[in-house]
């Protein structure tokens, strides 16, 4: 920005100096800490890059007409520039993690033994163009706080649409050491799996910021059909008898197709309606394949994304439901007019197959009974 001075100019080095001046206070002394780049969003423009990895601190002991001359920064970025530090003197210091998680000046994140306080982004709706690394920083630090880091993004996710799957079954702590701008530079992280990762991070925030801490309780995090299903399966394996088709359905088969619809594409979820005879009579994969138009080959891999629906959603799901499959089958078969559990016996082989493995290893393509026929 080497020429003679303009209003423009003169406009800007005015604007530098007051805030060199507000941000001098003591209230902002763990914003100064923080590189430029903490302060930007994904959308901003004219960014100054040259400056983007020095913290406030240095950026703001170099006079203005030093930090004006720097190659590569001209009036547009000067004005990008001194836009930063005003978001930096307007975001309250209780908005800072920086007890929790604090940020370098090179970007990297850490753990402390602090608390943070709720910050930007709480309770409101999820916008990804809005994530600065102030609010991103604030996210981590909960997961971390929580103990969370180990649970999956698949676990968390609003629907398993959103992510992709190679990442469903990916710890959480794998991001809680990483900016924002090194998780964009991740190999095979495009803006798409990103946005997913950043969805999962503000639900648990935004779950766990409006409840606090509590040393005497826990928060279990489930998705609600599974939580529906769960709470009915404890009663029923320490209950003597079974429940008849209608409530099977609705506690049962009903609740685990609705975490299919939540998370599958319609064509999984046509399959899974099919399996389950919901509009028509129960169907074999090789009548499935043929009113869909696959091969059965293609069917049996469908089945499988579902199961690992299931297995991301509700891992410990099989080990319940083959208990309470094993509690019907023992009773049933004492009983005079037992009750008809052909659906149910569907639901357990279509969610949580005994002879079939999902996408984290080879396919095994076992011959359906009703295609022998």
């Amino acid at each position: 920005m080497k020429r003679n001075g303009s209003v423009h100019d003169f406009q800007i080095a005015g604007r530098y100096e007051n805030l060199r001046k507000v941000l001098s206070d003591d209230q902002y002394v763990d914003h100064v800490e923080k590189p430029l780049a903490f302060w930007a969003l994904p959308t901003d423009r004219r960014l100054p890059l040259a400056l983007m990895g020095q913290t406030l601190k240095e950026l703001l002991a170099t006079p203005f007409t030093e930090i004006s001359e720097t190659p590569g920064i001209g009036l547009k970025k000067m004005h990008s520039f001194v836009s930063l530090l005003t978001r930096a003197a307007n975001t309250d210091r209780s908005e800072l993690p920086t007890d929790f998680v604090k940020v370098s000046g090179n970007g990297k994140t850490s753990s402390g033994n602090g608390t943070s306080t709720n910050g930007n982004g709480n309770g409101s709706a999820f916008q990804p163009t809005t994530v600065s690394e102030v609010v991103w920083a604030q996210w981590q630090a909960t997961v971390i706080r929580h103990g969370l880091g180990k649970e999956t993004l698949g676990r968390f996710a609003p629907s398993l649409r959103n992510i992709t799957r190679v990442v469903w079954n990916t710890p959480l702590e794998a991001y809680t050491e990483r900016t924002l701008a090194e998780i964009r530079e991740m190999k095979t992280h495009g803006e798409k799996r990103v946005h997913g990762i950043l969805e999962v991070f503000h639900s648990v925030h935004a779950i766990f910021s409006q409840i606090g801490h509590m040393d005497h309780l826990a928060l279990r995090i489930v998705p609600r059909w599974i939580d529906r299903i769960e709470q009915w399966i404890a009663p029923q394996l320490q209950t003597p008898g079974a429940e008849d088709t209608e409530a099977l359905f609705e506690n049962f088969v009903g609740p685990l197709l609705e975490q299919v619809r939540v998370d599958a594409v319609p064509q999984l979820v046509s399959l899974a309606e099919n399996r389950l005879g919901i509009h028509e009579p129960i169907t074999s994969v090789r009548q499935a394949a043929r009113t869909m138009g696959l091969t059965r080959a293609r069917v049996y891999q469908l089945l499988n994304e579902i199961n690992d629906i299931m297995m991301t959603r509700w891992p410990n799901g099989r080990h319940l439901v083959y208990a309470l499959r094993d509690k019907y089958g023992k009773e049933t078969a004492e009983m005079k007019n037992p009750p008809e559990l052909t659906q149910f016996h569907a639901a357990i082989e279509l969610f949580y197959p005994s002879n079939r493995r999902g996408a984290a290893g080879p396919l095994e393509f076992v011959e359906d009974p009703a295609d022998a026929a």
